[in-house]
């Protein structure tokens, strides 16, 4: 049993009976992408931590930047693949740029749903769940599966909510994306119970909430993904998801290696070396040569790796493509690529030097208190409204007027949709606002001032 293409390239939108927007000019996957650029979230990306939260360089990546990086290669990638797919399956309805949009789209939106101060925020997110004397007060009132999903809150979960509720939330759907863009986007097909710590590339996190997960079995049947029997709510990967996940291991590899360099974290020898070990290239040595500049050598380098990384990719896949189809690869593809072995020196020292630099981890620990003293403030104040309606404290009442509307609690809403609703507003903060929330609401700093 396998998956097919012309499933797996459904332009029927999320929410929608019928497409009445796409045109020749302008197809169904263009109107995805530029939804995804002209959202709010997106744009809120510039100011969300790449790998240096709240860094002074103006030349250190950003969310925002590398989801750009990210959907360019994804589009490299995806007309190539587009191509191959094409000519083998003599698809009718598809044109190789279909797949090269499919594949940037998802890649641009990998992102959206990452809290402030990046994974550092998914990790805080989790911890003040865990230790939160006012989350404590109420966790009774959540299901064992609805506790599991904020145990483990996970942003890719965060970013499937956003896309199919958060964003134009009066339409069923949300932003009504294609099902082939959607299940691109989502590369952990599994509720938050299938996680596993092993090896299997598709549940080491989980991709959607309780709330969502009919939106996925939408999504899933309408791309024809495979289920997985004894599992609930669980599917194999979209092919097109190992591709975006390949573009996305792609640049965060080569290009925090750059910005590390950059912030005089690892030498310009050390660089070269390891970005030589992928290229391997006598012109590029010899083009090197007559660089003069060493950041201008780095620029280079980085962009000779990434295109022999691209050119690997798109051969494994294509390599693996019936495997795929049947739900067989669980492993991601970098794994396979005659240069997985340089990857793996790169991240390793990346964890070493990069990752690990002072400067980031002081953040990130400062990132556990911002998001545990908002999250305690804002559940305590949406808990009291919703029990005790107008008799709330004048705390409170400041606070609720704090937090936008559209984040109050219903009339009747549950633990779980207040839990939700505060996650939900923590989450699409930026940096340098939730810092900056923080230190007024705690009194640290006070406006004017």
């Amino acid at each position: 049993m396998k998956m097919n293409w012309n499933d797996l390239l459904s332009s029927k939108r999320l929410g929608l009976d019928e497409n009445k927007n796409a045109t020749m000019e302008r197809t169904s996957f263009q109107i995805d992408y530029d939804r995804i650029v002209f959202s709010s979230a997106f744009r809120r990306l510039q100011d969300k931590t790449q790998v240096f939260p709240l860094a002074e360089s103006d030349y250190v990546r950003t969310r925002l930047t590398h989801s750009m990086e990210v959907s360019c290669v994804a589009r490299s990638l995806g007309i190539r693949i587009g191509l191959a797919l094409c000519e083998k399956y003599k698809l009718e309805h598809t044109h190789p740029s279909d797949v090269g949009t499919i594949l940037a789209t998802a890649a641009l939106a990998h992102d959206l749903g990452n809290p402030p101060f990046g994974h550092s925020g998914e990790d805080a997110i989790r911890h003040w769940f865990e230790v939160s004397p006012v989350m404590k007060q109420y966790i009774s009132g959540l299901s064992p599966a609805e506790q599991t999903d904020i145990q483990k809150f996970d942003g890719n979960a965060q970013g499937f909510r956003l896309l199919t509720v958060l964003q134009m939330p009066e339409n069923p759907g949300g932003m009504q994306l294609s099902y082939a863009t959607l299940g691109s986007f989502v590369k952990y097909p599994v509720e938050s119970s299938q996680m596993r710590t092993d090896d299997s590339a598709r549940k080491k996190k989980f991709n959607f909430f309780q709330s969502e997960k009919e939106l996925m079995r939408e999504v899933a049947e309408g791309t024809g993904l495979l289920p997985v029997p004894m599992e609930g709510y669980s599917w194999v990967r979209h092919p097109l998801v190992y591709a975006v996940e390949a573009s996305d291991d792609i640049c965060y590899r080569i290009v925090d290696f750059e910005d590390g360099f950059r912030l005089g974290l690892v030498s310009y020898e050390e660089v070269k070396s390891l970005f030589m070990e992928i290229i391997q290239s006598d012109e590029a040595e010899h083009h090197l040569a007559r660089i003069h500049d060493n950041h201008n050598r780095v620029e280079y380098l980085r962009a000779k790796a990434m295109q022999k990384l691209i050119d690997e990719t798109t051969e494994c896949f294509t390599a693996k493509e019936q495997e795929l189809l049947e739900g067989k690869v669980d492993q991601p593809l970098i794994h396979y690529l005659p240069s997985g072995e340089v990857l793996k020196k790169l991240k390793k020292r990346a964890y070493e030097d990069v990752y690990s630099d002072k400067r980031v981890i002081e953040i990130e620990a400062a990132g556990f208190e911002v998001a545990s003293g908002l999250l305690d403030l804002f559940m305590q104040s949406c808990m009291e409204l919703a029990i005790k309606g107008d008799k709330i404290s004048p705390q409170s009442k400041k606070i609720m007027q704090i937090i936008p509307k559209q984040f109050h609690p219903q009339s009747g809403a549950s633990v779980y949709q207040i839990v939700q609703n505060i996650i939900d507003y923590f989450s699409g903060m930026t940096d340098s606002y939730a810092v900056s929330l923080f230190k007024k609401l705690k009194g640290i700093s006070l406006p004017g001032q």
